[in-house]
């Protein structure tokens, strides 16, 4: 069962995207962030928008692969509390709301066709959710990726979750304790993604190639048995974390860390 309607998915290309640009050509799918002046932060209606293009991406027989890339100067720069919390900002998109909560662990956890990642500029701590829910991420020699949410008084719960799927866990707590930046050089070796290319584009299509010459159906289903194989109950997993992540927004010392970035000033932690 999906979020939307499949009737309404299937009309995806009648659709007004607010957060995204969506084009199909040539069985791909790509799926751009296009909020560069939020640098792409996650805004809930952001999230169901891409849950409902990857939703159409799975029902449409002549899509074989998605390619998710990012306008502006940053990739995603994670959550945007301000939103998530209920700050008002006027919605064109004509996405409807979802059938049930969206969670974007579960988006590309529900994606049966291969998903690449075309990584040119920094990832920031949400955003890694989109790195590890791709089956391949190539990105420039000059990106980084960070997880700055303890300096914020926050934690990067459900990223940490995620992480564990593709890095030795004791090099994902030291970065999400230590609220560092790593290179893409060393997310390569740690498994966070998959190749280092000064030219995105020409790894992308080959890898694009590599895959047509195979059959779509016979990857849809090896990719639909691989989600079965490693199911356990997501959804309660994903709901627990996010809790967990709205205790922590919540707290005085999130409160003081996300002020004391405003002000360009070091926190002053209560621990509480």
């Amino acid at each position: 069962m999906g979020y939307f309607e499949t009737e309404l998915v299937a009309k995806l290309h009648e659709q007004t995207f607010q957060f995204l640009i969506v084009e199909e050509a040539n069985h791909t799918l790509s799926v751009t962030l296009n909020r560069p002046e939020k640098k792409n932060a996650l805004h809930p209606h952001m999230v169901n928008e891409l849950a409902f293009a990857l939703e159409y991406a799975n029902q449409a027989k002549d899509v074989w692969a998605v390619v998710l890339k990012a306008n502006g100067d940053i990739f995603c720069a994670g959550a945007d509390l301000k939103a998530f919390q209920g700050g008002a900002e006027e919605i064109v998109s004509t996405i409807p709301f979802p059938n049930d909560k969206v969670l974007i662990n579960e988006i590309f956890n529900n994606l049966t066709k291969p998903c690449i990642a075309q990584v040119d500029k920094n990832v920031l701590a949400g955003g890694m959710l989109m790195m590890t829910g791709c089956n391949y991420v190539i990105a420039k020699p000059s990106v980084e990726f960070g997880l700055p949410e303890v300096k914020r008084g926050l934690y990067p719960f459900q990223v940490m979750s995620s992480l564990l799927e593709v890095m030795p866990a004791r090099k994902v707590i030291d970065w999400c304790i230590t609220g560092k930046s790593i290179s893409a050089e060393e997310a390569l070796t740690n498994g966070l993604i998959t190749h280092v290319t000064e030219n995105t584009d020409e790894k992308v299509n080959e890898i694009l190639s590599t895959l047509f010459e195979n059959s779509p159906n016979a990857i849809r289903l090896g990719l639909t048995a691989y989600k079965k194989l490693k199911e356990k109950d997501v959804k309660a997993e994903n709901e627990y974390l996010f809790g967990m992540l709205m205790q922590a927004i919540g707290s005085k010392d999130a409160q003081e860390g996300i002020a004391a970035f405003r002000e360009k000033r070091q926190p002053e932690w209560k621990g509480e």
